[in-house]
């Protein structure tokens, strides 16, 4: 504990160090950059106090979000011209390697100086991440997207031919902060034309409460025709804080499976359902959270159990995880699985249509979006609230629409 405590400090000393360097080159007031050192101690001192007052049997609270996201907001920049300037220094060591061995410079001239215009550099490309961070915080969080998507396959009954699923997933109702903008997203849900709605877990942080103030926001969620189904995400166990008692941790899971019915959501806990439309039928299957790194309550098979193989099958499963372990070489041949959980790390760039790319994908093989193996597919929805960092950047809050449609195009 201790050996990890001093790598941390002297990291910190190390981005700070190479930091100060940027302002020291481009500033020469004293008062300023007497001004940034205390303000860049003062914040650190802040950072550290904080995380320390976190307390376990609470878990996330507004001060540990507002805390990450200063530290988000402070580091991430200064680590951008951290890199820069410490690329630089290796350059200037090797320059002066040469001054000192092949050219006999002075041994107070053969270390060249730093470049003014390398430290402009630095900065500016700091002022990118810093910026989108604020941006992230203030407006990215409630900026929702809806995405639509049309899968096709061959072997989809006819009468779900043009069938739409409306998903959302990650709600993390306990970090919310403004009315207003949730009540907007809920209007967003609502005016998508679709068949039926998923929710693919996540309603809370950890404690049934955070949802209570959003109860009546939630159940102005319309009616679907062919239903309103979920299933519970890593979070919905309250498995990140520390119970007095394994009876108050129960007692909460409980409460939190009742929230999911208390918005008008049918719970599916290893269980399925068919879905009947005309004289045809497809399989919805619901499993609890299965994750490669997170807890492994799902049990596919007996989720499945007296689903025929030659159904068509939709499985809801919260972690994409489980697609990459079990699911997409499953003999049961399970044909769409819709998941969450990644939030794309919440700070990416996505280009629709031509790039993505997120922290999230050296974690999760399937982030964001729709993936495919052959004919089996994951699409893996982005969010709709946020977690420990109060924002989001470039991966903004999803609504998804799925159309079904049969055929032989790949999407």
């Amino acid at each position: 504990m201790i050996f990890r405590f001093v790598i941390l400090c002297a990291l910190f000393l190390f981005i700070e160090f190479y930091s100060y360097q940027a302002f020291r080159t481009l500033i020469k007031l004293r008062w300023v950059l007497i001004s940034y050192q205390v303000i860049s101690l003062l914040i650190l001192i802040f950072i550290i106090y904080s995380f320390s007052q976190v307390d376990r049997s609470v878990g996330q609270t507004k001060q540990f979000m507002f805390t990450t996201g200063l530290m988000l907001l402070v580091y991430v920049p200064k680590i951008v011209m951290t890199l820069i300037l410490f690329g630089e220094d290796i350059f200037r060591v090797g320059a002066s390697i040469l001054n000192y061995f092949i050219y006999n410079a002075p041994r107070k001239e053969m270390m060249p100086d730093r470049r003014k215009f390398v430290s402009q550099i630095a900065l500016g490309l700091a002022a990118i991440p810093f910026l989108s961070l604020i941006y992230g915080i203030f407006e990215g969080k409630y900026n929702f997207k809806v995405i639509k998507q049309t899968v096709f396959f061959p072997d989809l009954p006819d009468a779900f031919d043009g069938f739409r699923i409306t998903q959302i997933s990650d709600v993390h109702s306990g970090s919310f902060d403004n009315p207003e903008k949730i009540n907007y997203a809920i209007d967003l849900i609502n005016q998508q034309e679709a068949d039926m709605i998923l929710f693919t877990g996540d309603i809370v942080n950890t404690h049934a409460k955070e949802m209570h103030p959003w109860l009546e926001t939630f159940n102005r969620i319309k009616e679907y025709k062919y239903g309103k189904f979920s299933v519970l995400g890593n979070h919905d166990y309250g498995e990140y804080v520390t119970w007095p008692s394994e009876k108050q941790k129960n007692e909460n899971f409980q409460e939190i499976k009742k929230l999911y019915g208390q918005i008008g959501f049918k719970l599916m806990l290893n269980e399925h359902t068919y879905i009947q439309k005309g004289d045809d039928k497809i399989a919805l299957i619901g499993v609890e959270n299965w994750g490669v790194n997170f807890k492994k309550a799902g049990d596919l098979n007996k989720a499945s159990q007296n689903v025929h193989q030659d159904d068509f099958k939709v499985l809801m499963s919260h972690d994409p995880s489980h697609w990459e372990a079990e699911i997409k070489n499953h003999p049961k041949n399970f044909h769409l699985t819709l998941a969450g959980h990644t939030h794309g790390m919440q700070f990416g760039i996505e280009i629709p249509g031509y790039f993505k790319w997120s922290l999230a994908q050296y974690i999760y093989k399937q982030w964001a979006g729709l993936y495919e193996n052959v004919g089996r597919y994951v699409y893996v929805n982005r969010g709709f609230g946020f977690h420990a960092y109060p924002g989001r950047v470039g991966i903004m809050p999803e609504i998804t629409v799925i159309e079904l449609k049969k055929g032989n195009n790949v999407a």
